[in-house]
């Protein structure tokens, strides 16, 4: 029988992460769903460890290695007997009553649903956030999207299968390597706005140092957003381009780039939007008092 929903899971090297994710799911108080895990090339034991579960939802497939998570995500698309797609990175892992809760909130008027998620690190997370948290996107929602960023975590999407067919699936340049579901996010809202957010969180995020994300994400953000500049009006693409600014500025402070990051974040809070702006100026304090106590400003 056709299963309700068909979770995705791209993989390379997780053989130390993505038992906790497998657990996670065959713990689900749901049970008519499929695990799709598209391995992207791994040289570790992950095979071994998902063949150790000896579970028939679990369908594991290797490839030679593509780079990035787009590619295995589009063959798990590709290979899901379910309506619904789940999405979960091999790090990631969820509460046992994710996917009931999900279920229980679809009907006709629900094309995409997701939640904020719990941060997991290694290190300590005093004075950095502990939760993932979104908001409900407004109505256009690409315009919604398009104009405060993204909101949505990967690892907590249920979205049609069907729309991800029409858009033709996740967009695999490298260049949009860790953004790749952004695009994704806004092609699929130029065909609905039935967007739905679930104030609850319902998974984790770990946190570490070969996050694919720990990177400059202005970089993979602007390539997201390209193809559709042309149709912004130049205030909307003003507003764009002070979030990368931010993104920008926010990746240099956490390098420890005071003098570069100052210079971006300046740019963002001058021509953001009042809730970047805030968020800017919160940063702007944060990099001035590095400014009094940090030999690198004086650095020439």
């Amino acid at each position: 029988m056709k299963p309700f929903f068909s979770v995705v899971i791209p993989t390379y090297n997780s053989a130390k992460m993505i038992h906790r994710a497998l657990e996670s799911l065959l713990s689900q108080s749901f049970d008519d769903f499929e695990i799709l895990v598209m391995d992207d090339g791994s040289t570790d034991n992950t095979a071994e460890v998902v063949a150790s579960f000896s579970n028939k939802k679990i369908i594991y497939k290797w490839d030679k290695n593509f780079g990035g998570p787009a590619k295995p995500r589009n063959r798990g698309i590709s290979l899901a007997k379910g309506d619904w797609i789940c999405f979960l990175d091999a790090d990631d892992w969820w509460t046992t009553d994710k996917l009931q809760t999900c279920f229980d909130c679809i009907d006709d008027k629900v094309d995409l649903v997701y939640h904020g998620l719990d941060i997991v690190s290694d290190k300590s997370l005093t004075f950095k956030r502990k939760t993932i948290n979104s908001w409900q996107v407004k109505t256009p929602v690409f315009e919604d999207l398009l104009l405060k960023g993204n909101p949505i975590a990967n690892s907590s999407v249920v979205v049609r299968k069907n729309l991800l067919e029409k858009i033709g699936g996740i967009n695999e340049s490298k260049k949009m390597i860790a953004a790749e579901d952004y695009n994704t996010w806004l092609r699929i809202a130029q065909l609905t706005n039935n967007f739905v957010y679930l104030r609850s969180r319902h998974g984790y995020y770990l946190s570490h140092n070969q996050s694919v994300s720990k990177k400059d994400m202005s970089i993979p953000y602007k390539e997201s957003i390209n193809e559709f500049l042309d149709s912004l009006s130049s205030q909307h693409r003003n507003i764009v381009e002070s979030n990368a600014a931010f993104i920008s500025g926010r990746y240099h402070y956490l390098e420890k780039e005071y003098k570069t990051a100052l210079k971006i974040v300046l740019k963002s809070f001058v021509s953001g939007k009042i809730g970047l702006k805030f968020r800017a100026f919160l940063l702007l304090i944060l990099i001035i008092l590095k400014k009094l106590t940090s030999p690198i400003f004086y650095e020439k």
